[in-house]
């Protein structure tokens, strides 16, 4: 395949049902290592931050195609929090990707055609009782369990942040994600664009990510968790900037 397919050749339209977001705080020193030496870490005291995202994704499709045409997935992405300097001295604040799965092996296949982020498949399964639904797949080793009912939603116990205020700024998605050649020095950046972003905090009664763990990280404090449902998302055709150590 034409490696040039990969750096996001055009414009994707999407809607998205629900993105669940959950973000943890890593000691900062514990994620220097997964990230490219193009980035840096988006810090808030001592800590980095991984963020776990769910989407329930409809009608994605390349931009100004029918949405008959579109394809519905779901799709589970482990990020970090990184921050990219332009040649032309703008600071961007985004997501550098470790891993990304989805439910369709259509969406798979085109994704690992068209982008880096190197998509397996695997099972999810969403089961609501009561105030709570449980999200969970056996394949990939993780399941949350939130919690519908409380109206004033504390934040997680022991999150790095004193309030929601100050957690929303590791919300999540952030508008730019960041791929690295290191060959040649090129960084692949690919902006998302949203209406109506107003993330909402979400209680997690219980998580389990064994993605997370097999990293060994020393902590892995979850510190916020939001929801948003309902919002027409795109992303912009990719766009290279050459990086100026």
């Amino acid at each position: 395949m034409f490696p040039f397919l990969k750096n996001h050749p055009f414009a994707v339209d999407a809607f998205f049902e629900s993105s669940i977001v959950l973000t943890f705080a890593v000691p900062k020193e514990e994620l220097q290592n997964l990230i490219p030496e193009s980035l840096e870490l988006d810090t808030f005291e001592n800590y980095a931050f991984v963020a776990v995202a769910m989407v329930q994704t409809k009608d994605l499709r390349p931009q100004g195609f029918p949405k008959i045409l579109g394809n519905d997935f779901f799709l589970i992405g482990y990020r970090i929090f990184v921050k990219y300097h332009t040649s032309g001295g703008k600071r961007l604040r985004g997501l550098y990707i470790l891993k990304s799965e989805t439910n369709k092996k259509k969406m798979q296949i085109f994704g690992n055609i068209f982008t880096h982020y190197q998509y397996t498949t695997t099972d999810i399964t969403k089961t609501s009782a009561g105030t709570k639904t449980l999200i969970k797949s056996d394949i990939s080793d993780f399941e949350i369990l939130i919690n519908n009912q409380s109206e004033e939603i504390p934040l997680p116990e022991n999150s790095v942040f004193k309030d929601w205020k100050e957690a929303r700024r590791f919300a999540g998605p952030l508008p730019f994600t960041f791929t690295y050649n290191a060959r040649k020095k090129e960084v692949l950046i690919i902006e998302g664009v949203r209406q109506n972003w107003n993330p909402k905090p979400l209680q997690i009664d219980h998580h389990h990510f064994g993605f997370l763990k097999h990293f060994n990280f020393s902590k892995t404090i979850l510190s916020n968790s939001f929801m948003i449902n309902n919002i027409p998302y795109s992303w912009k055709k990719g766009r290279k900037d050459l990086w100026k150590p």
